[in-house]
């Protein structure tokens, strides 16, 4: 039974790069579309609000591009100019309808690149090539080229046959703007001998390591185990060099979270004792560190902490420390500014209580959600809180993600 058509102007885009149209029946969302656009739509059946993909342009955006149909890629077919615009819309948007806040919101600050910014990628492994996996169902869409990733993994992906990366089900890489160098993760179950032709394949193909990951319910909480080379290579992130892995968790776009994180130091000024709530590996952190008597990173993950220090090790800066733990120890410690750069699901209830506890009159909120930020700025302006300049930053151009760097006084 084939999927029912409908023909919907579309009135502006919301947050997933859908746009929103309405007819008789509610609201509509609309995978591939742009705003003043008129279009048919396939709607697909399910629970809640209704969503449909573009079938037909029946009315053209000027703001439309050709762009490539990638389930990694969900803004491709606006001009980048058109992106960074949307994207301050999505939150300005979300500081008014959850924040419940009217506040000026800059203009977004584009991306270094547009296209082939991203230093890391996780493909399905299929007889027919690599791809990724379509957003309905398991099914991998295989290309030749992919548009979003740094040259030197797609150099490499070039040259695999992927039959001879067999038994691994998936391949992720990791590149470096820096060395250029590529390492890789084969994903899996089993021995690391097993994988030794498939790990000899990708070393001939030109990565510097390969390493075995086993899934599991948490990211490769089964561990990760050096199969050949390095398991490690070196980054900028900005004034800071980190290591990075093919598993690990890292910005895939350093060049444009350096403008971020300069910004974030900017923001928090000078003074005694910072503290870089959430900081993983201390990108933020050693940021601040130039600027402020002492900085101490706090984090949870103590995989992330090590790496930071040891990535210390060579810098020379005795100021800055790391320390397992959240915001129930700001309390404890003091500080003068916290930085906070939460995961998706932002602050908890916990967390804005012990802010609101703290010594620090400042916090420099650093979000990869606008919901969540919103909802957490909103309630800390009621508070007691002021909200100051808050900028969107591009990360993760031709798609609908976008970060925050924004800052609150008391």
């Amino acid at each position: 039974m084939s999927e029912p058509l409908t023909t919907l102007e579309i009135e502006k885009l919301v947050a997933g790069g859908l746009g929103l149209a309405r007819d008789d029946s509610g609201v509509v969302l609309v995978r591939g579309a742009l705003p003043g656009e008129r279009v048919t739509v396939t709607l697909r059946s399910g629970k809640g609000v209704r969503q449909g993909r573009v079938a037909e342009v029946l009315r053209r955006s000027p703001d439309r591009v050709d762009g490539p149909e990638l389930p990694t890629a969900d803004l491709a077919h606006a001009s980048y100019d058109a992106q960074l615009v949307y994207k301050r819309a999505f939150v300005e948007e979300a500081l008014t309808r959850i924040g419940k806040l009217r506040h000026d919101v800059a203009d977004t600050v584009p991306s270094p690149e547009a296209w082939h910014y991203r230093n890391t990628a996780q493909y399905l492994i299929t007889p027919q090539g690599l791809g990724y996996r379509e957003r309905r169902g398991s099914a991998a869409q295989v290309f030749e080229d992919d548009p979003l990733v740094m040259a030197q993994i797609t150099a490499i992906v070039r040259k695999l046959d992927p039959t001879a990366l067999d038994p691994a089900g998936e391949v992720a890489f990791r590149a470096s703007h820096k060395t250029g160098e590529v390492v890789a993760a084969l994903i899996g179950a089993g021995e690391p001998r097993t994988f030794l032709r498939a790990s000899d394949h990708l070393m001939d193909a030109g990565v510097v390591g390969v390493s075995l990951a086993v899934p599991a319910g948490r990211r490769f909480s089964a561990g990760v185990q050096l199969i050949a080379g390095e398991s490690e290579i070196q980054e900028d992130f900005g004034d800071v060099q980190l290591s990075i892995s093919a598993t690990g968790f890292a910005q895939v776009n350093p060049p444009a979270a350096a403008l971020a994180y300069r910004r974030a130091a900017a923001l928090a000024g000078q003074g005694d004792h910072a503290v870089d709530l959430y900081g993983g590996t201390g990108a933020i952190g050693r940021h601040l560190a130039p600027h402020f008597r002492r900085v101490t990173v706090l984090d949870t993950d103590p995989e992330a902490l090590a790496r930071g220090r040891k990535d210390l090790a060579g810098a020379p800066l005795k100021n800055l420390k790391f320390r397992q733990g959240d915001a129930a120890l700001l309390t404890e410690i003091g500080a003068d500014v916290v930085v906070v750069d939460p995961p998706r699901a932002g602050l908890d209830d916990a967390a804005r209580d012990q802010l609101q506890d703290s010594t620090a009159d400042r916090i420099v909120y650093v979000s990869c959600d606008p919901a969540t930020w919103a909802r957490d700025v909103g309630d800390l302006v009621r508070r007691g809180w002021t909200l100051g300049p808050v900028t969107p930053h591009d990360f993760y151009p031709q798609t609908s993600h976008v970060e925050i760097v924004s800052v609150l006084d008391r």
